[in-house]
């Protein structure tokens, strides 16, 4: 069973790594408007971000109950 605190930590770890994730979108995009053509770079920058959602789905996971049928 999950302490409260452990949903907490999880919290704020998930806060931290959903702004993380709006900051890279905002820069991907800023990056994109700008006409930026280092497609190298956008690519490390979307392979971060995909790595953040993964992260984020992990810990949402990690913070559901396990639920015995």
């Amino acid at each position: 069973m999950k302490k409260r605190g452990d949903h907490l930590e999880i919290d704020t770890q998930l806060a931290s790594l959903r702004a993380a994730h709006r900051a890279l979108d905002c820069r991907i995009e800023q990056l994109r408007e700008d006409g930026f053509l280092d497609q190298v770079a956008l690519q490390r920058l979307k392979r971060q971000k995909l790595i953040l959602k993964d992260r984020i789905t992990q810990l949402e996971h990690d913070r559901l109950p396990d639920i015995i049928a």
